[in-house]
């Protein structure tokens, strides 16, 4: 079974084409219009070894929010769907990586139950054309629509580029954990027998 999926999504602001292949090799193809934004998500492909493409035209001349929180949604919505019953899966991932003098950790749960903490007081300012404030807005976005319970702490960190990264690519090996197929585990990984959607 091809665990994969496409998701395309048209608002007034934003037109999002995006395809996740979970069992993938790490293939990368993203262009949302904001280089730094472009970045991170080749960490979550790179680290997950997810094969990701995105293509995405939003109203930057505004500014990026619209567009990296509708990514974040067809992310989360594509995972979602490219999971489908969720039998077999390891359910749970959790990682801490160091980036320099930043140490990000993130925990997920596909619960079925929508929830982001986020622990991160990143310093205030831009990455390029990338608000660090948007980092908060993606996780969001990503744990409503792929239902995912998502913890994310920033333990320390003083450079904004090297906090943001460590974040994405803790992300990135938590959510490859948690998508991995466990051949001990028969149907659904849950006492309830079903995950909620």
């Amino acid at each position: 079974m091809s665990r994969s999926a496409e998701i395309s999504r048209e608002t007034k602001e934003t037109q999002i084409k995006l395809s996740v292949a979970i069992d993938g090799t790490g293939s990368i193809d993203a262009k949302t219009g904001i280089g730094f934004f472009d970045h991170m998500l080749t960490h979550i492909a790179k680290h997950g070894l997810f094969d990701l493409k995105v293509d995405a035209k939003g109203d930057l001349e505004i500014d990026a929010h619209h567009t990296v929180e509708d990514v974040g949604i067809c992310l989360g919505k594509a995972f979602a769907q490219a999971l489908g019953d969720m039998k077999g899966i390891t359910r749970y991932g959790h990682a801490v990586i160091p980036m320099d003098e930043a140490l990000a950790e993130v925990a997920i749960d596909f619960s079925g139950r929508p929830f982001l903490v986020f622990e991160a007081e990143l310093p205030r300012g831009m990455v390029g054309e990338f608000d660090s404030e948007l980092t908060e807005e993606f996780f969001r976005a990503f744990a409503v629509n792929s239902r995912t319970t998502l913890h994310i702490v920033l333990r320390y960190g003083s450079n904004t580029h090297h906090c943001i990264e460590g974040i994405f690519k803790a992300f990135a090996r938590a959510l490859d954990r948690a998508t991995q197929l466990d051949p001990r585990v028969t149907g659904v990984p849950s006492t309830k027998g079903m995950l909620e959607k």
